[in-house]
């Protein structure tokens, strides 16, 4: 008999009630309402996102899981909340559109060294801190902590440094991965 780590139907579930719990539905769900509801592709939604299309059908076939971005996560909440203005006939189809591009604008284009507004309205680096969580959070998006250990244990004797990276950022503290950032930028 098969387990559900050898069995994709299986892992599919799995992976669609993780999404339950942490979204309130799964994704492929929530994905196909806003499709519906926005007149979208899933080329444009993965586009508003700020994900590729190949990762966007992962999440609503449920192949992967969870959404690795932040960033990503706070888009997916606004559009959520724009399908539901525009099913109440709170908002017209040019007004969305416009919206969505916003959206699509928002929370930076990537987690990782993107830029930045800072309270003052400035534009500038993303501070370290958030530099390491984009990170943390791709390296944990991937692999379980265990994983990286393991990961980092194979390399450390042909690439010590990758094998500090790995644990450091993948399965270490965000306090210690920020000291490691900052000791080793320029």
């Amino acid at each position: 008999m098969e387990t559900s780590a050898q069995d994709p139907g299986a892992r599919a579930l799995e992976a669609r009630e993780l999404q339950r719990s942490w979204y309130g539905e799964p994704l492929g769900d929530l994905f196909r309402r806003l499709l519906a509801d926005l007149g979208l592709n899933q080329a444009r939604l993965a586009a508003v996102l700020g994900l590729s299309a190949p990762m966007l059908s992962q999440l609503m076939s449920g192949q992967r899981a969870k959404i690795g971005n932040p960033a990503v996560v706070q888009r997916l909440q606004s559009l959520q909340e724009l399908a539901g203005q525009v099913a109440a006939g709170r908002t017209g189809a040019m007004e969305a559109a416009a919206r969505m591009d916003e959206i699509r604008e928002s929370a930076g284009s990537s987690v990782l060294g993107g830029t930045t507004t800072h309270s003052s309205g400035e534009t500038g680096a993303a501070p370290a801190r958030q530099v390491v969580r984009g990170i943390q959070t791709v390296l944990r998006s991937v692999a379980a902590a265990d994983e990286i250990e393991q990961a980092a244990r194979s390399l450390a004797p042909a690439h010590p440094q990758l094998a500090e990276f790995l644990r450091v950022y993948g399965a270490g503290r965000t306090s210690e991965a920020v000291s490691h950032y900052e000791a080793h930028q320029d």
